[in-house]
């Protein structure tokens, strides 16, 4: 107990202290300031430890990275992110953009897992680094869905029409279900176990995801409704939400997509009885989940920063990290290319070339690599696992920062392109 209190008064201190530095000095992107903020003291302390000056380092280091990143997402968090991400979804608005989510998030995701497997194989064999072609196709599941934290949190701030921000935050919220069947699917290979065919495992994820999201959310949403109780309302979207998850992770489908199904029904009901004349007051309920996603966000913001010292463990660190980040947006905008180019027309008048420049630019990674990343520890040697573990931790960190700061130039000449 006193352990997780310290751990939370740890993250709750560099939460406060460096939102409140970057409201009145920087003035970057909230969640984007708290990782290189992070980052850069945590790299300090290292500096610090090497001069050996007495500061204390390997305690506070220890203590920044006492919460399990893996736990605290996969076992923790996730899902009631995802919901807050996902409850103000519009499900007729899926509907008219069903083809090209779809696309985006099964397409553009398988084929940005294998090309990125294959490239990064032909890497290890002229660097001599003996990483088998599963391994690096496991490599590719785990860096090419878009993160649905980062899309939800970063991306919306930055104006996209309403058409196009519904389909970037519609593939990032769907297509991690698809890059954790792929997951399973290459680690059963590396581990020599029979997981069964990507389309089967994919099948159970997704399929059996989103029937557990419908069945609780058909149980609960009566009571949510009926209850006059602003707290109870809360209790239970908390209770569907977890509910789900808890089911999903005990009979093996994804418990990110039965999240994501959740606050889309959630969303679908409420928006049905508004229709209907028969709104409910959920003022409160909106502040909550508000007030939790940004919480929670930050939180793993200050803890990618502070965990961002794994990449430093990589071998040839400089050259791996450049090769995986290049890698990366290579296989983004080829498999994106692919994906866009089997869609109808484009919505908010884009071309498809500026839609492809705007999604591969906006493909952010965040928490949900990273998690996946450290869960290949037990399967690997540890020269594999630090080149696997760095590599993520480079694109996450390039995606966030340098594209998520740069996202406003580069969608500003994407604009002017399009009136032209």
């Amino acid at each position: 107990m006193h352990d997780f209190l310290t751990g939370t008064v740890f993250l709750l201190f560099f939460i406060v202290l460096l939102g409140y530095f970057n409201e009145r000095v920087t003035k970057l992107p909230y969640e984007i300031s708290l990782m290189l903020f992070s980052t850069i003291i945590g790299a300090i302390l290292l500096l610090a430890a090497a001069a050996n000056i007495d500061v204390s380092v390997l305690d506070i280091l220890s203590t920044a990275q006492f919460f399990n990143l893996e736990e605290f997402l996969i076992e923790g968090v996730l899902c009631f992110m995802l919901f807050a991400g996902s409850c103000h979804m519009k499900l007729f608005d899926f509907g008219r953009h069903s083809r090209m989510i779809s696309l985006l998030a099964v397409g553009s995701t398988l084929l940005g897992a294998v090309f990125y497997g294959l490239l990064f194989y032909g890497v290890s064999a002229i660097l001599n680094l003996g990483m088998s072609l599963p391994v690096c196709l496991m490599f590719g599941s785990i860096t090419a869905p878009t993160d649905p934290i980062a899309a939800t949190s970063i991306l919306k701030k930055f104006n996209l029409p309403k058409n196009i921000s519904f389909i970037m935050e519609g593939e990032s919220l769907l297509n991690d279900g698809i890059g954790v069947a792929l997951f399973v699917c290459f680690s059963g290979i590396v581990t020599a176990e029979n997981s069964g065919s990507f389309f089967a495992v994919m099948a159970k994820e997704l399929f059996g995801a989103i029937l557990v999201g419908v069945i609780v959310t058909l149980l609960l949403f009566p009571l949510f409704r009926s209850t006059v109780n602003h707290g109870r309302q809360i209790f239970t979207s908390l209770l569907a939400v977890s509910a789900a998850y808890l089911l999903c992770e005990h009979f093996g489908f994804s418990g990110a997509i039965a999240s994501v199904v959740c606050g889309v029904l959630f969303s679908a009901c409420r928006n049905d009885l508004e229709r209907k004349g028969q709104p409910l007051d959920l003022e409160q309920f909106d502040i909550f989940w508000e007030i939790l996603d940004s919480l929670l966000n930050s939180a793993l913001y200050v803890m990618l920063g502070f965990s961002f010292l794994h990449i430093l463990q990589m071998p040839n660190l400089i050259i791996l990290s450049t090769l995986a980040i290049v890698i990366n947006l290579i296989c983004r905008s080829s498999s994106v290319g692919i994906a866009t180019l089997a869609a109808g027309p484009l919505p908010d008048g884009y071309h498809k070339s500026s839609f492809i420049k705007l999604l591969t630019w906006g493909g952010l990674r965040g928490g949900l690599s990273v998690a996946l990343a450290l869960s290949t520890q037990p399967m690997l040697d540890e020269t594999t696992y630090y080149v696997l573990l760095g590599g993520t931790y480079a694109i996450v960190f390039f995606t966030t920062i340098v594209q998520g700061l740069t996202m406003p130039k580069v969608y500003a000449g994407i604009k002017a392109g399009i009136k032209e």
